[in-house]
């Protein structure tokens, strides 16, 4: 939908033509639509977006979007949108809003639905039961096909799915059914004979990001989150798997590329939270380089004998980073899909080993070509120190972004925080030891 067709028929009080317009779209682009006007714009399109559509709008929108909106509700309005939200929804706008806000939401709940409320706002924030919701389909070992279809159909409108229903006695899980299985087998079956007992699972304290690699792993459409107690307390929806997958996948970019994560989009994000996002690592970082500042101190002789050597400090310090960089990644890639664990870690070393073997031997024929080329009269000694330098650079590098993230996972640490930067400042040091010290041998400087 054009945004600006959109906003003149807003202002010339088409609102036939605009709840039309709403009528058809889905709530994700309504959303995406109404991002763009001002507050009372806004107040007054989501006034005219249908009703039954309006919650799965409101769940779209950003945290500040909502926040506005709640400022400009009628009591009436904020009722009518709380109890159409689901339950982890709700918490979701409740942990975005100011605490004034927060306050008057809870007053428009009902006791029942506060409690619950407030239960899973103290689960962990990285927590499974921090993304759970309590709106599931139960059903007893004892009910028929037909019995379980007149249920869903009473009470499916308000849960969050029913694709998988869970069979329950005394809150215990004891097997699932799908929604398929319900609409093709015999009215007469019992929920006990049909369900599927190779239940997957987890625990309200299970890390959320485990719980994401479950739905990429078994295909679920919803997991069973259980209590200490092993009784079923929640489950966990695959658009919320999505959300914590984008999350993480953020998280990890935002620290690979020294910038501290930050909830909000780029633009909703202030200049001055953008800068103190960014200059902590870039401080730690540019005092990290003195080190290799008082290297090339200590190699000041050398310069002043071959200053040619000093031309090809960045070639050797770039194609470090970047192999360093390279390996990084991989392994944190590996790590994030469990395909490489710590006790791989010598498997993954050896395998490095073997792939920079080959790497560096490419690099330093081609660069040895480039420099024939390039400098016909240059020293063939001058030659071999750069190009042997460049394989041992290599090497290094590749071991060191290899080791890192899992010594960094090993003790607890997010291995995205020794990704590229930090990879790519000691790898600078260390190449640069490396070069002058065959240098320094070779040349005899």
């Amino acid at each position: 939908m054009n945004r600006d067709i959109f906003m003149n028929l807003l202002e010339a009080k088409e609102y036939k033509a605009v709840r039309s317009i709403l009528n058809v779209m889905n709530a994700v682009d309504i959303a995406s639509l109404l991002s763009e006007l001002e507050d009372k714009a806004l107040a007054l399109a989501f006034r005219l977006i249908p009703k039954d559509k309006a919650a799965d709008v409101f769940a779209e929108m950003s945290g500040d979007m909502q926040a506005n909106l709640v400022e400009m509700f009628t009591e009436r309005e904020l009722r009518d949108i709380l109890s159409e939200l689901y339950m982890d929804d709700t918490v979701d706008l409740i942990e975005d809003l100011p605490a004034n806000l927060v306050t008057r939401i809870l007053e428009n709940v009902s006791p029942e639905k506060r409690e619950e409320i407030n239960r899973l706002l103290n689960y962990p924030p990285d927590s499974a039961g921090s993304i759970m919701t309590t709106e599931y389909v139960d059903l007893r070992p004892s009910n028929t096909v037909a019995e379980a279809m007149v249920h869903i159909k009473r009470t499916g409108i308000h849960k969050e799915t029913i694709y998988t229903c869970y069979v329950l006695e005394s809150r215990r899980l004891l097997g699932i059914v799908s929604a398929k299985d319900l609409m093709t087998l015999d009215d007469e079956m019992t929920m006990e004979e049909m369900m599927d007992t190779e239940i997957i699972s987890v625990s309200t304290d299970t890390d959320k990001e485990d719980v994401a690699k479950l739905f990429s792993k078994y295909s679920l459409l919803a997991v069973p989150v259980l209590d200490g107690d092993g009784r079923m307390v929640g489950i966990v929806t695959v658009d919320d798997a999505v959300d914590v997958m984008v999350d993480e996948a953020t998280e990890d970019i935002s620290k690979m590329a020294a910038i501290n994560p930050s909830e909000k989009s780029y633009f909703e994000t202030s200049v001055f939270r953008h800068a103190l996002n960014r200059l902590p690592w870039l401080l730690v970082l540019m005092l990290s380089a003195t080190i290799t500042g008082s290297i090339l101190e200590n190699y000041e002789a050398a310069f002043a004998a071959i200053p040619i050597l000093v031309t090809f400090i960045p070639m050797i310090m770039d194609t470090g980073g970047n192999c360093g960089a390279q390996s990084s990644t991989l392994m944190i890639r590996g790590m994030a899909l469990d395909e490489i664990r710590f006790s791989d870690i010598f498997k993954a070393v050896f395998k490095e080993f073997r792939v920079s073997l080959m790497v560096s031997v490419v690099l330093a024929l081609a660069n040895g070509v480039r420099i024939f080329i390039m400098y016909p009269d240059l020293d063939l000694t001058i030659t071999f120190v750069i190009c042997i330098s460049l394989m041992f650079t290599v090497m290094m590098a590749k071991l060191i972004g290899c080791i890192l993230p899992l010594l960094a996972k090993k003790i607890h640490l997010d291995p995205a925080l020794v990704a590229s930067p930090v990879i790519t400042t000691i790898v600078d040091a260390c190449s640069l030891a490396i070069y002058f010290a065959i240098a320094s041998s070779l040349l005899e400087i």
